[in-house]
């Protein structure tokens, strides 16, 4: 017992101070209110929307709230951001309408799904552990401004110059990741939604191309905001580019393809279509599938 409590504060001191170095390098040389980094309080009101989030959710035990929190976390940091910079760039704006967007879609796509759903079983054993409930909250605030890292870097940032084509080029691959986003997430509803499909895996559309193109939407717009950041960034701004790395790593190794992965093996593993399917289709870049 008291391994675990010392291995989970060990843990949320690694998340804060990841979550604080980013915000503190992100930081330089921008917008300050009262002295502080505009980037350094966004960072702080990220951590702290998701703690007192946490509080009546731990008490019910859900997490029927949990993503859309986190998606308010971000349109409330952005927000804050804007509202604490005193000029703002034709880029900032852009960036900041584009988390905005993001966010709420993604917020109202997930809490409608788990509306509908009930539950979602990644915390099936998290929410009845209180101090393991609170360091999945207080990473969801670090997803919130390491993944927003670029854009408040855009947003809070001292060069606040006009859209280039290198500008213009990370906006037009935002658009295409959040496309194929928006599209992937449509289908799959549509196809659960379908009752003759129940108890199937999804191989149409998007997804017989990619048994992931949802994921591989979402890393590619963090690149795309990434790439508009670039001519704006200097000294240890740059650390905020870990943004889309950031992204992938969650995807790839942590919450996304292993649990899904894990999930479907379970599910569908000795179906034979399922494994011709898995041997045919790419794992995560839209590619034609293998004959």
């Amino acid at each position: 017992m008291q391994n675990d409590i010392v291995k989970r504060l060990v843990i949320l001191l690694v998340i804060l101070l990841i979550g604080g170095g980013v915000s503190y390098a992100g930081g330089q040389g921008g917008a300050t209110f009262n002295g502080i980094s505009v980037f350094l309080i966004c960072g702080a009101w990220a951590f702290l929307v998701n703690w007192l989030a946490f509080i009546p959710s731990n008490y019910a035990q859900t997490e029927k709230y949990y993503d859309l929190t986190g998606s308010l976390t971000y349109l409330s940091v952005i927000g804050l951001a804007l509202y604490l910079t005193p000029e703002l760039s034709t880029r900032a704006k852009i960036a900041a309408a584009m988390v905005a967007v993001w966010a709420f879609r993604l917020g109202t796509f997930l809490f409608k799904r788990i509306s509908q759903d009930g539950h979602d079983d990644r915390f099936d054993e998290i929410k009845v552990n209180p101090s393991r409930f609170f360091i999945a909250w207080t990473i969801q605030g670090l997803w919130a401004i390491v993944t927003a890292a670029c854009a408040l870097a855009i947003i809070t940032g001292a060069n606040q110059s006009e859209i280039g084509l290198i500008g213009y080029l990370g906006i037009a691959i935002w658009l295409v990741g959040f496309i194929i986003e928006v599209i992937a997430d449509s289908q799959k509803r549509a196809f659960r939604k379908n009752p003759d499909n129940k108890g199937k895996f999804i191989n149409t559309g998007l997804w017989s191309w990619s048994r992931h193109p949802n994921y591989f939407g979402e890393m590619t717009l963090w690149f795309g905001m990434a790439i508009m950041a670039l001519p704006v960034l200097s000294g240890l701004q740059f650390v905020t580019l870990i943004s889309p790395f950031f992204v992938m790593f969650l995807l790839i190794k942590v919450s996304g393809i292993p649990t899904l992965a894990k999930k479907s093996k379970e599910r569908w593993g000795e179906d034979t279509e399922y494994q011709a399917y898995v041997k045919s289709t790419s794992l995560l870049i839209p590619l034609p599938p293998k004959n």
